[in-house]
């Protein structure tokens, strides 16, 4: 089976809604560029720190705060419900979540998966937010013309659409 990669072109590319790159999303190029990537750099894109894989389980146990939510829909660019959908969170439940101040142990874990596909598909495009969302949003030949946004939706799939920006990346495309 061939794996091909819809390339965005100019023309295709959301525009950026801030012009600029968040701190975050600085951050996290600063790391692909100087090759420093660890495995759970893709936290920086929720706005935290940079954790072990012990204070990231913690974390997660405890829930996650939500401003983290915040953070990723502004680094990733998407509207509200399209991070909500992508991370299977009803509306009536983030509203309870915004004043709460937590998200639940699964929510946070939903939240960490978007985070890492998005930084998988950052990798992608050596840090291109709006190439990487473009690809992101556009139906993919390697997935029978899925979304992989929409596929990502589920561990599974964001398995398979994190393997899939890691072959393009590495020149593998079948």
């Amino acid at each position: 089976m061939i794996c091909a990669m819809r390339t965005p072109t100019a023309s295709s590319l959301p525009k950026s809604s801030t012009g600029n790159a968040t701190p975050d999303l600085e951050a996290y190029s600063e790391l692909l560029r100087t090759g420093a990537l660890e495995p759970y750099a893709y936290t920086t894109l929720l706005g935290l720190e940079r954790l072990d894989l012990s204070k990231l389980l913690r974390e997660v146990g405890r829930g996650l705060p939500f401003r983290v939510y915040e953070r990723l829909a502004r680094n990733m660019g998407l509207t509200n419900d399209r991070l909500l959908r992508l991370v299977d969170i009803a509306r009536r439940t983030f509203i309870r979540r915004r004043s709460e101040g937590r998200f639940s142990p699964d929510e946070s874990d939903r939240l960490l998966r978007a985070a890492r596909i998005f930084g998988a598909a950052l990798s992608l495009f050596e840090g291109d937010r709006d190439a990487a969302l473009a690809w992101l949003e556009e139906p993919q030949l390697a997935f029978g013309g899925a979304v992989p946004l929409e596929i990502a939706r589920t561990e599974v799939g964001a398995r398979e659409v994190e393997d899939l920006a890691y072959r393009l990346e590495q020149g593998v495309f079948s």
